[in-house]
């Protein structure tokens, strides 16, 4: 290979590892998602607002946990929740906490003719509940990761993996 190619080659190599590469944290994107998975935690665990989680899924979501197993479909994951939510009594304290591990979160675009159409999402989130004495205690930390897909102008997760869960220390 001569030295022309050899150079073209080394640098397609490395604008395919930049445009691959990770969003910055202020980057439209990044901060995109970032508030878009606040709001799904804020509407599942702080506000039971089952709209809100439906308005953020496709219709052939899918959801895999290391603990749960499978959910196919929109309609089957939101269901529980549905039911869950009608039974809560508003002017209880919320019965469990998510938190974004600070600094986990990663964004990685997705294009197709590179144009923009999904991102991959992936931290560390953990998880607390209320004891009987109504304190919070430890629960799980966990690895997610966010399959978000541009439909219709907007942004929407298709596919959600949650997995290594352990006890937190």
């Amino acid at each position: 290979m001569n030295l022309s190619k050899k150079i073209t080659v080394t640098l397609f190599m490395g604008m395919t590892f930049i445009m691959s590469a990770q969003m910055a944290e202020n980057s439209e994107l990044y901060m995109t998602l970032k508030e878009k998975d606040s709001t799904l935690f804020d509407a599942a665990f702080n506000q039971c607002d089952v709209e809100t989680m439906e308005s953020l899924f496709t219709e052939d979501f899918e959801f895999y946990h290391d603990k749960g197993g499978v959910t196919v479909g929109r309609n089957n994951f939101l269901a529980p929740n549905r039911e869950n939510c009608a039974k809560i009594d508003r002017n209880e304290p919320q019965r469990a906490k998510r938190i974004l591990v600070p600094g986990s979160l990663q964004v990685y675009p997705l294009y197709k003719q590179g144009e923009l159409y999904g991102a991959v999402q992936h931290g560390v989130h953990s998880f607390e509940f209320l004891n009987e004495q109504k304190q919070y205690q430890k629960g799980d930390v966990a690895k997610f990761i966010h399959v978000w897909i541009l439909e219709d102008g907007q942004w929407k997760i298709k596919r959600e993996l949650s997995y290594d869960h352990q006890l937190q220390q």
